[in-house]
């Protein structure tokens, strides 16, 4: 059996180095658990899967290698996304929007609240986007009262911030 290959020209973007601590926790933890207990049993599993003899021909052991290929890529990813962590700091009220800021805006007279994080934080439902986003990049470094404009696929959005917490 062949296992599939990615092609080689592939390349992951790099993650985004700015994290919240409760992220970096999250992280740490994530790491623990796959070291502590999914690379454990995986290393069971393919020990167990190798005893069934022909290496070529036993899928299960191909499958189970590739398993543990995977955790162990993920531990590698978690740990250099942790090395290059910045952290934000919880922001005391500069008067302008950086990261870990909650800014209020109003868009065609309806008031939106957005917090801007980094860009493995961002959560949609949550009202949390990435200063790399158009509208996060757009908003960065200004100030109560300031009109921003915003230029998205289809139009130009304005918008005018009202508060920053």
């Amino acid at each position: 059996m062949r296992v599939p290959t990615r092609r080689g020209d592939y390349k992951k973007p790099k993650e985004d180095p700015y994290l919240t601590i409760e992220k970096l926790n999250e992280l740490k933890a994530k790491l623990e658990r796959l070291k502590k207990v999914t690379r454990f049993k995986l290393m069971k599993e393919v020990a167990t899967q190798a005893e069934n003899g022909d290496f070529s021909e036993n899928a299960s052991y191909q499958i189970a290698k590739g398993k543990l290929r995977g955790v162990n890529q993920a531990i590698l990813e978690i740990e250099e996304h942790l090395k290059q962590a910045i952290l934000i700091k919880p922001s005391s009220n500069l008067g302008y929007v950086k990261l870990g800021t909650t800014v209020s805006v109003e868009i065609d007279g309806k008031v939106k609240v957005w917090k801007i994080l980094g860009s493995s934080e961002v959560n949609l439902s949550q009202n949390i986007i990435s200063h790399h986003s158009p509208i996060g990049a757009a908003l960065m470094n200004k100030r109560v009262g300031e009109t921003v404009k915003i230029n998205l696929k289809n139009k130009i959005l304005s918008c005018k911030i009202l508060e920053i917490k």
